[in-house]
């Protein structure tokens, strides 16, 4: 393999492909899964507004949506993601069947995030006569932030992981250059370089949210 312009070229559109995957099916399965998380842990019978039978419901249906492979989503979904993007090819295709599989997964490690938060602060803000909404955005939230961004590190490097599958039914990005160049035309080199080039990419979103996580933790002070 030789690294000329063309090659040069491909790799960074690549990386760009894959960085547009990942931030935008990221933020919103955020905006969707910290709702849902939420409302798993508010509703719960031992929650601030329990209401078990709603809780069990939701929690049903996330499960059934998490249990299902990402490829195997994304082949499901390919009328929905026509519908919504007009393209079943390309990064735009992908987000839709990303946001689908990453916003239940996200949903339950909200969940996880919230349930480490002290049950006596929880109780010290009813006692003051706090509501549902002050309790979720000014002792939940706050609280839960380090285990929150120590998830969403998680997080969107599983969803850096969904998009290399992507390549195999048209999706951009460095999965596909992986795929296409490297396994199909038998070209290791470029396989290697895409496999380093995500792993780098995995490391600084880790380290990036670890380093955030760590300030922001104030049990570390």
């Amino acid at each position: 393999m030789t690294f000329d312009a063309k090659t040069i070229a491909m790799l960074l559109e690549g990386i760009w492909d894959t960085l547009y995957m990942v931030i935008i099916s990221s933020g919103v399965s955020y905006l969707l899964g910290i709702p849902l998380g939420i409302l798993l842990v508010v509703t719960d019978e031992d929650g601030i507004k329990p209401f078990p039978v709603f809780q069990k419901i939701l929690g049903l249906i996330i499960n059934l949506l998490r249990s299902v492979p990402f490829i195997i989503l994304l082949l499901l979904m390919l009328p929905v993601t026509r519908m919504i993007v007009g393209t079943l090819i390309g990064s735009k295709a992908v987000i839709p069947p990303l946001v689908v599989s990453a916003t239940p997964y996200i949903a339950r490690m909200v969940e996880s995030s919230f349930r480490e938060v002290d049950a006596g602060v929880i109780e010290a803000a009813k006692s003051m006569g706090a509501t549902t909404g002050q309790i979720v955005w000014k002792v939940l939230l706050p609280e839960a932030k380090p285990s929150l961004l120590v998830g969403a590190a998680i997080s969107i490097t599983t969803i850096l992981g969904y998009t290399t599958m992507a390549g195999f039914v048209g999706g951009g990005g460095l999965g596909a250059i992986a795929i296409n160049n490297g396994y199909y035309r038998y070209e290791l080199g470029i396989m290697i370089v895409t496999v380093v080039l995500l792993i780098v990419i995995v490391q600084i979103i880790q380290e990036i949210f670890m380093r955030i996580s760590k300030a922001t933790d104030r049990r570390s002070r």
